[in-house]
């Protein structure tokens, strides 16, 4: 009697990550040996249920995915992304808001992969060395989405602005009346530089604040009641800088341009 196919992929460890390495193409069976860490006795048996279930044949001593194990591995590698990425830090993810996430993006939230909550003490919430990286020095660019502005603002962009780095800001409506208000003339001259492009969003905003470059992705959500505290996470992969340009693109074409206070 066969299994589910869902107990074939998922219920064996073995069996999961040979179909898993598979992916990236047909491998020889001492090949697979190495990568598990195993013996061929124990690998052969889950070897013969992949190949009874049609997820793998395989010639002569090397292996590889049928097009229905490719199908399957393709909707595996998502999910075990998702899984991972929450399980990791549930405590986290699990007491955010994430209605801020546009459905096409909370739809590809695997793609972020690894990623780290930073805890910051009340003292140091808005101070921009504790919840900026090393690398901000190298960056090109810096873009981001708030609803508040750090105390020392000032030092942030005459740094950014003096080192060159194109700056994009999405502000909330209310920060851009604070922004109106309390730091007219700082901002007037920022956008007078080359560098700076300040815009408003036209919505709610349901999180703190956003920001990416080439280097790290950080997102700071609100929890579930609506309170913030002094968490947020950190992402620095390939694909999660692309997934946040995606966010920051979906935030930027609900904005206006500002080009006077």
């Amino acid at each position: 009697m066969k299994k589910r196919l869902l107990d074939v992929a998922f219920a064996s460890d073995k069996r999961k990550n040979v179909l898993l390495f598979l992916q990236e193409g047909a491998k020889e069976m001492d090949t697979l040996l190495e990568l598990l860490d195993t013996i061929r006795q124990a690998l052969l048996p889950q070897m013969k249920i992949l190949e009874e279930h049609y997820l793998v044949f395989h010639y002569d001593d090397k292996y590889e995915l049928t097009t229905i194990g490719k199908l399957v591995v393709d909707e595996m590698v998502p999910l075990l992304n998702t899984v991972e990425l929450f399980g990791n830090d549930i405590d986290y993810w699990g007491t955010r808001d994430l209605n801020c996430i546009p459905h096409h993006l909370i739809s590809r939230i695997s793609e972020i992969g690894k990623s780290k909550v930073i805890s910051i003490s009340p003292t140091e919430q808005y101070d921009v060395r504790s919840t900026h990286h090393e690398k901000s020095t190298e960056c090109k660019f810096h873009s981001v989405v708030t609803t508040i502005l750090y105390p020392n603002y000032h030092d942030i962009f005459s740094y950014l602005i003096e080192n060159n780095i194109k700056i994009d800001l999405i502000v909330s409506e209310s920060l851009l009346k604070k922004i109106c208000t309390d730091h007219h003339v700082n901002f007037e001259n920022y956008m007078k530089t080359d560098v700076v492009n300040i815009y408003v969003y036209n919505k709610k905003m349901d999180f703190l604040f956003f920001s990416y470059d080439e280097f790290y992705t950080n997102l700071c959500l609100l929890r579930n009641n609506g309170e913030f505290d002094s968490k947020f996470i950190l992402f620095d992969n390939k694909n999660a800088l692309k997934w946040g340009k995606d966010f920051f693109d979906y935030y930027l074409e609900n904005s206006t341009p500002i080009t006077e206070l």
